[in-house]
Parts: C-alpha cells; sequence; structure tokens
C-alpha cells in the first residue's frame, strides 16, 4: 500500500492544498504526524481539509497547545503568541476534534506514527544522539516522526552501521529504498514551516509493497499565506521564516 505521510502543516492551507495536488493519483491512504494547527492563519479551514482527505491523525504539541490541552508554558514568545491567537481562532467543534487525536505512539500495518519519538511525543530527534537510542528501541522496522521540520531520517541495521538520511529532492522526489534487516526512522518533512533551509512544503510517500520512500519538495503560494499573517497581526518573524526554510 502506498501512504501518503503528511507532518507540521501548521495552519497552512496554501503548502497542504499544493501537496494534496502534488500527490494526487500516488497514494492510497494518507496519514498525519502531528501538528495540524499553530503558527499559521488558517486553522479552522486546514482542520476541514485534513478531515476530509487524511484517514489516520495524531496530535503534536501544538495541537495540544492550540484546544487547551496543555498551557503551552514552554512555547517561545512568538510560538506562545501564535498559540493563544489560534485559541481565539478555533471554532468549538475544531477545538473538539483537537482535543481528541490521539497520542503517538500508533501502530498501523506496516510502520509506527509518532510525532516527536516513540518514548515522548514532544521530544525533538535532530541527530545520531537522539536517534540512535531511539532505533535500538522501536519494535517496528519504520517510525514515521515529525517536530522537527527537518525531512530525511535515519536508519541503523542488524549489524549496528548508523545512517543519516538525507532527502536529496529533485523535480520528482527522491527515493529511498528501504532494506530488509534495518530499523528506519523517518521524518516525511514539515508541510507548512521547514526548517531545513528550503522553504518548499515537504512531504512523502512510503509504499510498503516495494519497500520505499519517496521524498517530495514542492513550492506553494508563500505570499498569500504571509499576507493572512499579516492580516492576523502573527509576529513579524512567523511570517519572514518561511521565505527561508528555518
Amino acid at each position: 500500500m502506498r501512504y501518503l505521510i503528511l507532518s507540521d502543516i501548521h495552519a497552512n492551507l496554501e503548502a497542504l492544498e499544493k501537496c494534496l495536488e502534488v500527490a494526487q493519483g500516488k497514494y492510497e491512504a494518507a496519514v498525519c504526524l502531528g501538528d495540524i494547527v499553530g503558527y499559521g492563519p488558517d486553522p479552522n479551514a486546514v482542520i476541514d481539509l485534513v478531515r476530509q482527505t487524511v484517514d489516520t491523525v495524531i496530535r503534536g504539541n501544538h495541537d495540544k497547545a492550540c484546544c487547551g490541552i496543555t498551557d503551552a508554558e514552554d512555547f517561545n514568545p512568538m510560538a506562545l503568541a501564535a498559540t493563544f491567537w489560534t485559541r481565539k481562532a478555533l471554532t468549538p467543534e475544531h477545538a473538539h476534534f483537537l482535543r481528541q487525536l490521539p497520542a503517538g505512539p500508533l501502530f498501523l500495518a506496516s510502520f509506527e506514527m509518532v510525532h516527536g519519538s516513540i518514548e515522548n511525543e514532544d521530544e525533538y530527534v535532530i541527530g545520531p544522539p537522539e536517534a540512535i537510542p531511539a532505533l535500538q528501541n522501536q519494535t517496528a522496522p519504520v517510525v514515521l516522526f515529525g517536530h522537527t521540520h527537518y525531512q530525511g531520517g535515519f536508519a541503523l541495521n542488524n549489524d549496528g552501521a548508523f545512517q543519516s538520511i538525507p532527502a536529496r529532492v529533485g523535480k520528482d522526489g527522491h527515493v529511498f529504498p528501504l532494506q530488509d534487516g534495518t530499523r528506519y526512522l523517518i521524518n516525511p518533512g514539515s508541510v507548512g514551516q521547514p526548517r531545513d533551509h528550503d522553504w518548499r512544503a515537504a512531504f512523502a510517500i512510503f509504499d510498503d509493497r516495494d519497500r520505499q520512500m519517496e521524498f517530495f519538495r514542492t513550492p506553494y503560494d508563500l505570499p498569500t499565506t504571509q499576507k493572512k499573517m499579516m492580516q492576523a497581526a502573527l509576529p513579524e518573524p512567523l511570517i519572514r521564516r518561511l521565505e527561508v526554510g528555518r
């Protein structure tokens, strides 16, 4: 089966719409690894579109904060300001939807879904210090994670050889074959707020029959998103960071 893997949409409607357009016809089911809302200007519209198009969703830390499950006391001032704005913007129905989202890890037929890590949904898995223990402890051969907004991942084979997985994306995507006897942590990247110095919206498609991950990047209507953010008086650095992908 071919799965569309989305993560960290962050209320960016234009980016989500473009990813769905590019992915059309390439997958049979869609999953989201959390952070549907937060930072961006269209929380209600994005939740509606996710509910219409995504089969399985787990929560992220911004989803929890924006619906009031957590108080966001660990957020930086810009993230906190966006969280307070989102709380006011959300309809009661959409806030309820966020509160009902399950926490990871969530196991599907051939992979496990987490937002941060299996041990802690809010943990950042950025490099070897976090990735190697996680790979050693995971039971599923493939774990999909988000939270860092970095496309790529990590691998550890049965001989203990560790590998960082780059996402070298050209026009038609980058295919990364998965090997037997190897555990993988795969991040599809952020749909709505990439931080790996590539401003384009990111997603991935996992083919569990052919055992391969395909990474995608696509331009989207960034000026429209930024205009909406300015109209909402969201923090200026959040608006500008979208241009440079960090």
